[in-house]
């Protein structure tokens, strides 16, 4: 069966298409392999970590006896076996220990158990005898804060203009605190990693990883052996949402130390409770904001400090929390701006990369300012939003000092006003709540602005390899991994566009650092941005070869060679592109090549808080309408309307799923999904039964989305696209918004509710209760 038949029936453009997804078909019945799939070698061996039981505090002895003598168990692993450095930590600050000693959060690994399954080594980690020695701890930003509890690494500051005398001379103000909550990547394939030892030094590592070339790395400082003796290899993952872009460091590295150690295979793979205990999360934020503002709802000036709950290391705090302030503004002028962020230590697990990287925390109290101003002044907010966009004489520099130039948020905002019947179907929200005193209706409109690019620098990079076989059939690596969002299926198109063949002569094969070294992280939305222009570039290097040869052979000029559906044509001749590729291959061209794809024309100097860290911006804009029991709290969503933006869209179908993916994990975010610790400092939402993610049930009863067709990358991305990864998960705000006019709702108006976030329906619930409370005062 072909299964692209849709593009090689009747050969079209491989690109600016629907194509579906190269893996669709394997995901729905099951013939997908992920790891756990893998036929496993012969003696495999199995590892399970044994966690602590404390939040803080020092190791006073590790009894391991009965672990030892259990059945099954071949032996242990702590921090004494590792042979090389006891970290992962990513930066380099060498906080993130593999085998922990001082206990900085409850349920840190400690040490791990061999055995000859699974299930011997899960049983035996739980005969450990540990004593500790504990310390008080402390899992709140805000208890944090109070105790001067340290940063985990240096802060940033956001300035431009004199926020301070702009809010003095305002003729409005107002200061408003919000707490935003963080969240499980919930994966659906948990973390997993399978190491099979070889000669000498080296080690092959199976990891469920969005960063193989740091999984190779790490690995490698562990067991004290150069980068070359570790080959790191992923096919697939499922689901990742940047909690594998570090968090798979731990679980390659103890796999292949227990490899090297035992010279067997090693599979490691921890149960879903223990994943969400050991494995950092989305950043949770307290926002503090003082704002000045005109009678018209124009901003004059913005204070505002975002803490963040960074967790027990420094991780990936430092860029996520820099990046909440890049996107505190989101698509608004601050004439007047200083913005800090305050990453705290906390006893709880390192917080790490989630879709929109800091992003969605900073631009969630970027709008709870529009909103407040919004209900000060009795006005709808779509209007304060409006009154504020980025456009205009002096009004188009951010506060970290990089131009908007690319500006096309009014026009989105004006076609979904539109397009969604927005003005006249708030008119009908009010007039239900006028009637209605039970069930309540709130509206919203809310825009997104999102930068794209790594904002360390070094990052925007990447490589590809492609061979093309004398069959004509070709082969396709790149740098970039395939976690189920479409990125093998978008290169391979941008690949069958440039040598015009069909998208089933070309095999996609499994990102392998003994193939692309030194990749970057499959993140920040980049990955068809760069792994694409890399993979173009491999292929316009064998084009040329391919160009000079029909030159010499067939006696044409360069601009008469064409690669045209299947076929290649020179002068007035043509053959099918195998025929040319064996024709080439006897004449002995080289028709493999080494892609290489840098960003341009970015640079930022986080000291100086200046710079261009973005390549360029994507926008968005939601509206979302939603209906609440004001007796219970419990709520839906009735509609949704996405317009958004991806520049000239490289495929279509998969770009709106991700755009509905994003949004409906937006909304889980902002509503139901809630981490909790107990006094302990133990998190007790580690669970599908106690940690709510969206179900099916729980998307919008109307679920209309659309692209921007007419929109164009003003910058050379890969055929004019733009990434679509992360913006869409900020659509979601609108949600929020909604439910917070549906509670506003109940006081006729008066006052911004103030929802924080997860806004659950015990948070609803108290609000219309606060708010009956004051209205009846």
């Amino acid at each position: 069966m072909n299964r692209q038949a849709n593009i090689t029936d009747k050969m079209v453009s491989p690109v600016n298409r629907d194509v579906f997804h190269d893996s669709a078909h394997k995901h729905v019945s099951g013939e997908a392999v992920y790891i756990d799939d893998m036929v496993e070698p012969a003696g495999l061996l199995h590892v399970y970590l044994g966690l602590s039981q404390i939040a803080n505090g020092s190791i006073k002895s590790l009894d391991l006896s009965k672990v030892q003598s259990a059945s099954g168990v071949l032996g242990v692993l702590a921090s004494d076996d590792i042979p090389g450095s006891n970290d992962v930590s990513p930066t380099g600050k060498h906080d993130d220990p593999v085998f922990a000693q001082k206990i900085e959060f409850h349920g840190q690994p400690i040490f791990a158990v061999i055995a000859e399954t699974r299930e011997a080594a899960r049983n035996a980690a739980a005969l450990a005898k540990v004593e500790y020695d504990t310390e008080p701890h402390i899992t709140d930003v805000a208890a944090a804060r109070e105790a001067n509890y340290p940063f985990v690494t240096e802060p940033l500051t956001l300035k431009r203009g004199d926020a301070s005398t702009g809010l003095k001379v305002a003729k409005n103000r107002l200061n408003g605190q919000m707490r935003v909550g963080g969240q499980d990547h919930f994966y659906l394939e948990g973390h997993i990693a399978m190491a099979i030892p070889g000669e000498d030094d080296d080690v092959t590592v199976y990891s469920s990883t969005q960063h193989p070339s740091e999984v190779q790395h790490m690995v490698a400082h562990v067991l004290n052996v150069s980068s070359n003796a570790v080959t790191v290899n992923i096919r697939r993952m499922g689901g990742a949402f940047g909690g594998k872009e570090t968090q798979s460091n731990l679980f390659a590295a103890v796999a292949a130390v227990a490899a090297k150690k035992f010279n067997r295979a090693i599979k490691i793979r921890p149960d879903r409770d223990d994943d969400m205990v050991a494995t950092g999360k989305r950043h949770d934020f307290l926002v503090d904001y003082d704002v000045g503002f005109e009678d018209n709802g124009r901003i004059s000036a913005v204070d505002a400090t975002f803490a963040a709950r960074c967790g027990n290391s420094a991780d990936l705090s430092g860029p996520v929390t820099d990046r909440a302030l890049f996107h505190a503004d989101n698509c608004y002028y601050y004439p007047n701006v200083l913005l800090k962020s305050q990453p705290f230590k906390t006893n709880t697990v390192s917080n790490t990369a989630f879709r929109g990287f800091g992003g969605p925390q900073g631009m969630v109290g970027g709008e709870r300012i529009i909103e407040e101003i919004a209900y000060a002044l009795g006005k709808d907010p779509l209007e304060i939003r409006k009154v504020n966009f980025y456009g205009g004489d002096g009004r188009d520099v951010t506060p970290y000092h990089q131009q908007v130039s690319d500006n096309i948020v009014g026009r989105l905002v004006e076609e979904l006003e539109a397009s969604s019947d927005y003005q006249k179907r708030r008119k009908a929200v009010l007039e239900h709540n006028a009637k209605q005193s039970v069930v309540r209706k709130g509206i919203s409109l809310t825009p997104v602005k999102f930068g794209i690019s790594f904002t360390a620098t070094w990052y925007n990079q990447a490589g590809a390899l492609v061979h093309i076989y004398n069959d004509g059939s070709i082969h396709l690596n790149h740098g970039g991994t395939e976690m189920g969002q479409g990125l093998n299926t978008k290169v391979a198109q941008v690949l069958a566009d440039e040598f015009q063949v069909a998208l089933d002569s070309i095999k996609i094969t499994a990102t392998h650092t003994g193939k692309v070294p030194n990749t970057s992280a499959t993140a920040a939305s980049s990955g068809s941005d760069l792994n694409g222009m890399a993979a173009a570039n491999a292929a316009q290097q064998i084009k040329a070869r391919l160009v000079n040869f029909a030159c010499e052979k067939y006696g044409v000029k360069p601009d008469q060679v064409r690669f045209e559906q299947n076929k290649v044509r020179f002068g007035k001749e043509t053959l099918e592109f195998p025929d040319f590729i064996k024709a080439a291959y006897m004449a002995r061209v080289q028709l493999s090549a080494a892609g290489f794809y840098k960003t341009p024309d970015i640079h930022w100097d986080r000291e100086a808080g200046t710079g261009r860290p973005f390549y360029y911006f994507a926008y968005g804009a939601a509206v979302s309408e939603v209906s609440i029991d004001t007796l219970t709290g419990e709520y839906h969503v009735d509609r949704a309307d996405i317009l958004h933006d991806v520049g000239r869209s490289l495929n279509p179908a998969i770009d709106k799923g991700q755009i509905e993916g994003g949004f409906v994990q937006g909304m889980g975010w902002l509503t139901t999904e809630e981490l909790w610790w107990d006094d302990e400092g133990r998190l007790k939402t580690h669970a599908p039964s106690t940690y709510k993610i969206p179900l099916a049930s729980d998307r919008p009863r109307i679920f209309n989305v659309a692209l921007a067709d007419w929109s164009e990358n003003r910058e050379m991305t890969i055929r004019r696209s733009k990434a679509v990864g992360e913006p869409p998960l900020m659509l979601a705000i609108s949600v929020l918004e909604a439910l917070s006019m549906a509670v506003a709702s109940v006081a006729n108006y008066k006052e911004c509710p103030r929802l924080d976030a997860p806004a659950t329906p015990e948070c609803v619930l108290m609000a219309v209760e606060r708010l009956k409370g004051a209205e009846h005062v």
